[in-house]
């Protein structure tokens, strides 16, 4: 290669870079950054903006300060007189009907439970335990005795009914003369006795070889009569007061009278065979 072209090319290098740092200074002269001045500044140097024009910046600040800071007040309301709301136009609320409706189930189930209570605890006018049971014309009342082997049971009273025999109406009215209804039933010719046994409340049934009544559940025996005769039980068994009107017999199952203390023997009755429970002293 010549000399001519290799100083022509290196020329044409020179004004190439050239041209590159005269665009590279022009560009980084149009960023705006700390120590440049803006676009509007410079026009303003070069005289192309006109320097009394006002800016929106300084509109904005005179429109501020014209704007009034003193508060209006506002226009005084007038109040209307109240007046107490409709009540059928309201109706009931929510809370009211939830009220209502618990005090309403409330007293309902109180007094459901009230009626029951009194309807256990009360005693009926007739039929049932507790009350007066009509059994029968009493001269009835005996043949069934001696037709059930001397036992006659009534389930409504749960009672035994037997015959007290009229030769021991002299010692019966010594035990029993305090308990007037019961003699009433004696005087008749029978007696009236609670099933359940005085020791711990067994049910006391007839024994119809000894003709005792003989408890199953601890051995305690009786004679026909309710007079405890062995066992661990603290008296006779309790009895009924009864009541004959016109003949008929009535068992009060509301007056129960403690038996009789042992040792009583009115009627004399010893064991007529084998017993059912145990074996009884006589």
């Amino acid at each position: 290669m010549s000399t001519t072209s290799i100083i022509t090319i290196a020329v044409a290098v020179l004004i190439l870079a050239g041209l590159g740092v005269v665009l590279t200074s022009a560009r980084r002269s149009e960023v705006r950054g700390a120590g440049t001045l803006s676009r509007e500044t410079r026009k303003k140097d070069r005289g192309k903006v006109d320097p009394e024009r006002i800016s929106g910046r300084e509109i904005e600040a005179q429109v501020a300060a014209a704007r009034s800071t003193a508060l209006v007040a506002a226009p005084k309301a007038e109040v209307a007189p109240w007046s107490p709301p409709d009540p059928e136009a309201i109706g009931v609320s929510r809370r009211q009907f939830f009220n209502r409706a618990s005090v309403t189930l409330m007293s309902a189930s109180l007094g459901a439970f009230g009626a029951a209570v009194l309807a256990f605890l009360w005693k009926g006018s007739s039929g049932g335990f507790g009350s007066k049971i009509t059994v029968g014309p009493v001269d009835d009342v005996i043949d069934q005795i001696r037709a059930n082997k001397g036992f006659y049971y009534v389930p409504q009273a749960r009672a035994w009914i037997t015959e007290y025999p009229k030769e021991a109406l002299s010692k019966a009215r010594a035990v029993y003369g305090g308990q007037s209804s019961v003699m009433a039933g004696i005087e008749a010719g029978v007696i009236a006795l609670y099933q359940k046994c005085p020791h711990l409340g067994c049910r006391v049934p007839e024994c119809a070889s000894s003709q005792w009544f003989e408890c199953p559940c601890h051995g305690s025996q009786y004679n026909r009569v309710g007079e405890k005769k062995g066992g661990p039980a603290p008296r006779g068994m309790d009895h009924f007061g009864v009541s004959v009107n016109n003949g008929v017999l009535v068992v009060d199952t509301g007056s129960v009278f403690g038996g009789p203390p042992i040792g009583t023997n009115t009627t004399g009755q010893e064991a007529e065979g084998p017993h059912c429970v145990g074996g009884g002293s006589h």
